[in-house]
């Protein structure tokens, strides 16, 4: 194809300054034509078959009475073969769901508890494809809806489809949940990605404690058991005293990472070269990176088994806390115990591995407490309680963490019993143990 630029002629300084918007629509022309020798002709379309792109083979399934539902989660490759996109390029994650319902009642799946921010069929082919594309773009739209999850689940029928959800790294726990008249059943799978280091997986949590060491303790032995735990972190020696452990988490890990999941909250990358370079990179160029890693800290004698944090606008500002397995067990479920806080900045340090670290916010009480109205919005926090931990430091009288940040406490640790939900605000139960000042629910109807 022949280019003919418009014929320029500049006789002064104002003819020039006539001539830039002309030259400029001309290069940015010339941009667009050469771009479209690069796309694919509209016959060229040809995504793959359901049936053929195998990812279903690991489907997870689970029912509640007359409501089945399977979900699985494509592999990148798997979803560039079915959608003839580079859907995770974007950073567009879909997700398939199925839903049997085998009921006398018609339910709603509701998108935005799988994903609050998902993308539409036709907005995904937009991001992926942009506005250049005519018929290609038409057949694309199509294929794209026709493959969207679509409401209503009617009594005795059976729905299928895709939620194009935004790309989860290391691990997607996807969270299904389906409504009908005056009933609500929630589905939780969590899903393994290939690809990152996600700190917990070098754990087996199995082997941690042998059988003999572990205790299954009432509720008056729990909060006795957890008020006799140690005060703090300590550096890899044990030597010297860091951050307080100021919380305590009962649930299974699926719990966990679903409850977390629900309001933002992602898993952290390991510690290793490539992690601690995109740390480095994320705090000089102000790059994203939403799964930083968290630096350890040592209790029962070692780092933490995982951690979970909640990023927000950059590297410099996220909640971020640490968990370690226990040997105690309550009403069958794991007792783990853990310090949050809150980050508000990274500076360069000395005094850990990577050399780069966040400074807390030292009210390390107001985190706690974020955590708390996170998990009941959630709707899988069935108790909340406290007991006696590090003991009060005045912001008058700080203690410093190992990194040399100042923190201030009422010196509790939060409580927080999970379970499967829906569990409305109102049925949110006090375990009625200690009271700080600064926190109360009101009413004490804890056993």
């Amino acid at each position: 194809m022949a280019i003919i630029l418009p014929k320029i002629t500049l006789k002064n300084k104002k003819d020039i300054a006539r001539s830039i918007p002309r030259i400029l629509s001309t290069f940015l022309f010339m941009i667009l034509i050469s771009g479209c020798a690069l796309l694919q002709s509209p016959s060229s379309f040809k995504p793959g078959s359901i049936n053929e792109v195998r990812f279903r083979d690991r489907a997870l399934s689970k029912s509640d009475h007359d409501i089945r539902v399977t979900a699985a989660v494509p592999t990148a490759e798997e979803a560039r073969v079915l959608f003839n996109a580079n859907l995770i390029g974007r950073e567009i994650q879909p997700v398939w769901v199925k839903v049997e319902n085998h009921s006398n009642d018609a339910y709603y799946l509701i998108s935005t508890a799988t994903d609050p921010n998902h993308f539409s069929p036709l907005e995904a082919v937009y991001t992926v494809r942009g506005g250049l594309f005519g018929v290609y773009r038409d057949d694309m739209e199509r294929f794209f809806r026709s493959m969207n999850f679509r409401n209503p689940i009617l009594p005795n029928t059976a729905v299928s489809g895709f939620i194009y959800t935004n790309l989860d790294e290391g691990e997607k726990v996807v969270q299904i949940d389906l409504i009908a008249a005056e009933q609500v059943k929630f589905f939780t799978f969590f899903v393994e990605i290939p690809g990152m280091r996600v700190d917990y997986r070098r754990v087996d949590f199995k082997s941690l404690y042998p059988e003999e060491q572990i205790a299954d303790v009432t509720e008056d032995a729990l909060r006795a058991a957890l008020e006799q735990l140690p005060c703090c972190t300590t550096d890899k020696d044990g030597t010297k005293l860091g951050d307080p452990i100021n919380l305590v988490i009962i649930g299974d890990f699926i719990d966990v990472a679903a409850a977390f999941a629900r309001k933002g909250w992602l898993p952290a990358e390991d510690t290793y070269a490539t992690a601690v370079w995109k740390t480095i990179k994320s705090f000089l160029f102000g790059s994203r990176y939403r799964y930083s890693p968290v630096s350890p800290l040592y209790y029962f004698g070692r780092g933490q088994d995982f951690a979970r944090q909640k990023p927000r606008r950059d590297i410099h500002e996220r909640n971020h806390l640490r968990l370690w397995y226990s040997n105690l067990r309550f009403n069958g479920k794991p007792v783990f115990v853990g310090q949050i806080s809150r980050d508000i900045g990274v500076r360069f340090t000395l005094k850990a591995w990577p050399p780069v670290t966040h400074k807390i916010d030292p009210d390390v009480d107001e985190a706690r407490h974020a955590l708390i109205e996170d998990l009941i919005y959630s709707q899988m926090l069935a108790k909340v309680g406290f007991v006696k931990g590090v003991g009060r430091a005045r912001p008058s009288n700080p203690r410093i963490n190992l990194t040399g940040d100042p923190y201030f406490t009422d010196g509790y640790r939060t409580v927080l019993i999970l379970d499967q939900g829906p569990i409305a605000m109102n049925q949110l139960k006090d375990l009625d143990w200690e009271r700080p000042e600064t926190f109360h629910l009101g009413s004490s109807n804890g056993k």
